[in-house]
């Protein structure tokens, strides 16, 4: 009983002094394992997604789960579509409420967006841009694809008046020029899904396809675009030339323009190397 009693005392002190003699050499080798790494790397951005026209949020959703998988926080919130001018003001007000970094991603018409709604803000670190436009300061939507091309053209447009303005649908079935929606806007999403993302879509205002942008944040943003070679909607051409004007990382990729909903794995590794360049 004595023996058991005097052991345990000289066995706490010597548990002690292992536990001291390591925190010592743990100190003296730059701290706990794995400290000195998280200490040499900033805090996770923040990753903002934003939709483009006849779309929403929804379009985003396998590369947000690829995304939320790894640990990111991100957000999807809603792009107005009235024009570039109001959409942009929008994001940019939405933005500023974000605390810490922030990757920057859109998706078509919402390149626009981001283009306008990221110049001066500091928490912006990379502009991602994915079968996007990426227009320069005075450019109009309008304008672009009437010069290059596109499958979306008058007779793709369900026009519907409102009080002050006029909404553009999509239309489902082929019309005149137009190739239908699953060969135009959809080409290479499964008949299903395209019925469902046409029956979500969400207007575009005539007005945003006459308004121009303005001083493009690329031009001090650091930009990373993945391209379709099969997007019909804002062709391959136009996209490379706006992606090298704005010295962006550019991936191709085999795919339409709804890379996002077709092909998120590699979506989401273009963000992920936009996010490990700048954080």
């Amino acid at each position: 009983m004595l023996t058991r009693k005097s052991a345990r005392p000289r066995r706490r002190a010597f548990l002690f002094a292992s536990a001291a003699l390591a925190a010592l050499f743990s100190l003296s080798a730059g701290g706990p394992a794995g400290a000195k790494t998280q200490a040499n790397q900033g805090p996770r951005p923040t990753i903002v997604l934003v939709h483009g026209d006849w779309a929403d949020a929804s379009s985003w959703t396998s590369v947000i789960e690829r995304l939320q998988d790894k640990g990111f926080t991100v957000v999807a919130p809603p792009n107005l579509l009235r024009g570039p001018a109001a959409d942009a003001a929008y994001l940019a007000s939405y933005l500023h409420s974000i605390a810490g970094p922030v990757v920057l991603v859109a998706h078509s018409y919402g390149g626009f967006v981001i283009t306008n709604a990221a110049t001066g803000n500091p928490n912006i670190k990379a502009l991602v841009y994915i079968d996007s436009f990426l227009p320069d300061e005075g450019e109009i939507a309008g304008a672009l694809v009437a010069s290059w091309g596109s499958c979306v053209d008058e007779s793709a447009l369900n026009p519907v008046p409102y009080d002050g303005g006029l909404d553009l649908y999509l239309r489902w079935d082929a019309n005149s020029s137009y190739e239908g929606f699953t060969s135009c806007f959809a080409n290479g999403v499964g008949p299903k899904e395209a019925a469902v993302l046409f029956a979500e879509q969400r207007p575009a205002a005539a007005a945003q396809f006459s308004v121009p942008s303005g001083p493009p944040a690329w031009k001090t943003i650091p930009s990373w675009s993945l391209i379709g070679t099969e997007d019909h909607v804002i062709p391959l051409g136009l996209q490379e030339m706006m992606s090298n004007r704005a010295d962006a990382h550019i991936t191709t990729i085999k795919a339409g323009h709804l890379s996002l909903v077709t092909h998120p794995a590699p979506v989401t590794k273009v963000i992920l190397s936009a996010v490990d360049a700048t954080t």
